[in-house]
């Protein structure tokens, strides 16, 4: 059967090309893409080939997908024909999984929101990873998707209050939306004015922008015996950070909290699988314990990615949750 799919060919050069899917067997299944969802830092930084991404091309960018399950291999047993599933997808209109991969989605979880599950599932372990006692103070550096997410997160483990920081007024806004405590800008009272909120500094301070210069001022903002989360993947390097003033002397706690440093098989407290985290992420979508229909920004079909990309490459602060649809599109047997 041919498919379309996206590609990079080479930095900011955006495709959709034609490919064929592979029969399943054993314990695969052939999933028809409804929505897949850009990730909007990682796939910008890697697109535009930024410090810390990987240099070879072509590449098949992709985080989470949601669709319907087409054909199942003759091992299957979880899965059968016409369930809804989330799995880690390629931008492309058809996949073929592992059934390991697959999640099941809620009957009454619309796909739109499904599709964030992943992104969740990457801010939860960041929070998880903060060990946040209920009435810790937490700062969230950026509000962009994942900054957000780590915010709700964050207040649904008893932060409190839970402030978000970012220079952009419209991303404030969004971070209103979704029911932080305080917003702010990070200008020159700045620090004043955690310290004020915070009474003496913030117990957690979570970096989500992925900008290395602001890594400094995570340091800063955090209280004395602080956590400080690097939750965002930082572009760059950074040599501003009065290492004796705000760390070492504060005896802060710095935690790297990419997605990768996870457990494999088992979940233990504060450090769970990938699989555990969205299958959480789905339940949480479904209870209404998280908001993410608000940072729905745009939607473009499948066959438009190139508009999706030049979009998120324009850097509009205003861009949040890009949606590609593959419902319409149209395939065929070879």
């Amino acid at each position: 059967m041919k498919s379309y799919r996206v590609v990079w060919t080479k930095p900011k050069v955006v495709k959709v090309e034609e490919w064929e899917v592979p029969e399943v067997s054993g314990r695969q299944v052939l999933v028809r893409t409804r929505l897949s969802l850009i990730s909007p830092g990682t796939e910008r930084a890697w697109l535009l080939h930024l410090p810390n991404t990987p240099a070879t091309f072509p590449q098949y960018p992709g985080y989470c997908a949601v669709g319907e399950v087409l054909e199942v291999g003759e091992q299957v047993k979880q899965f059968k024909k016409g369930n809804r599933v989330a799995w880690a997808g390629r931008h492309a209109a058809h996949a073929v999984v592992n059934e390991d991969a697959l999640l099941p989605i809620p009957p009454d979880l619309p796909d739109e929101e499904a599709v964030f599950f992943r992104l969740i599932a990457i801010a939860l372990q960041g929070v998880r990873k903060a060990r946040i006692e209920l009435g810790e103070s937490v700062v969230v550096l950026g509000a962009g998707v994942i900054g957000l997410l780590a915010l709700q997160l964050a207040k649904l483990s008893g932060g409190f209050p839970v402030i978000a920081v970012d220079l952009s007024e419209v991303r404030l806004k969004f971070a209103h939306e979704v029911g932080v405590n305080f917003v702010l800008r990070p200008d020159e009272d700045l620090n004043a004015r955690i310290s004020e909120l915070t009474e003496g500094g913030a117990h957690v301070v979570i970096e989500a922008t992925g900008n290395p210069e602001a890594i400094p001022l995570a340091f800063k903002l955090a209280r004395r015996m602080g956590r400080v989360i690097l939750l965002g993947s930082t572009r760059g390097e950074t040599k501003s950070v009065d290492f004796y003033t705000d760390v070492h002397r504060k005896g802060l706690l710095i935690v790297g909290a990419h997605d990768s440093v996870r457990p494999q098989f088992d979940s233990a407290p504060g450090f769970w699988t990938a699989r555990d985290d969205q299958a959480l992420a789905l339940k949480l979508l479904s209870a209404h314990r998280i908001k993410v229909a608000p940072l729905i920004t745009h939607k473009f079909s499948g066959m438009e990615a190139l508009k999706a990309y030049d979009l998120l490459l324009s850097n509009d602060m205003s861009t949040l949750g890009i949606l590609l649809d593959w419902s319409s599109v149209e395939t065929h047997t070879a």
